[in-house]
């Protein structure tokens, strides 16, 4: 896991993000200036329109500032080509989504071990790390069922547990409890300071005030600018 230092995990400049429709040009992101340093709990608020999902989306290296630095522990993202990015987002980051993105005919344990597969783990090391991070969850006895047998909380935590078991640099968070009853909701929050505590880096999109309240740190979008 990562420690908590002064080291910025996620930097970006001047960032901007655009795009052209027809003649007309559409404004998303205007001059970001961000900082997140290592084992930060930041959320990004905003109504919807603002350019939060736009902004996780280049956080995320899904996609590219029309201008503008992003920089990732330090690395400007600019100069990488589409495989390189690729991986920078297999290594460094972790995704949960507020529809879980759960592949629907692999059982839990085998959507866990995804990333693993795709970073050459060997078995026997991807089994103990899933068996460890499946007791930490409360899963175990569930790891055979499949994403549609099990609840959305259950979903959500197998989805954490995809997104750390490879301990990313950055855990980015879309809406995580966006689908959730408010009990579930607190149970995932709760998750979510655990992992933190151990020094994981969090950036959690939410328009919730109750939920983004969580965060140590809260910044507001407003048309495509941070406003605080």
């Amino acid at each position: 896991m990562n420690n908590r230092n002064d080291t910025p995990v996620i930097e970006t400049i001047n960032l901007c993000k655009h795009y052209h429709l027809g003649k007309d040009t559409i404004q998303v992101l205007k001059n970001i200036n961000l900082t997140v340093k290592s084992g930060e709990f930041t959320a990004i608020m905003g109504q919807s329109g603002a350019g939060k999902s736009t902004l996780l989306n280049i956080l995320g290296c899904l996609d590219i500032p029309s201008s503008g630095k992003y920089l990732i522990n330090g690395q400007n993202l600019a100069s990488l080509s589409e495989s390189n990015l690729a991986l920078i987002r297999s290594k460094e980051i972790g995704f949960i989504f507020q529809n879980f993105n759960l592949l629907p005919k692999l059982n839990i344990y085998q959507n866990i071990e995804l990333p693993l597969i795709y970073q050459n783990v060997s078995f026997k090391e991807r089994k103990r790390r899933i068996y460890e991070i499946l007791e930490r969850i409360g899963l175990t006895d569930r790891m055979l069922h499949k994403p549609n047998e099990i609840s959305g909380g259950q979903k959500q935590r197998v989805a954490i547990a995809r997104a750390i078991i490879k301990n990313p640099s950055i855990i980015l968070a879309d809406e995580p409890t966006g689908n959730l009853d408010s009990t579930t909701t607190a149970e995932i929050l709760s998750l979510f300071h655990e992992i933190n505590r151990e020094g994981n880096t969090i950036v959690m999109i939410t328009h919730e005030q109750d939920v983004a309240a969580h965060a140590a740190r809260i910044i507001r979008l407003a048309d495509g600018s941070i406003v605080n």
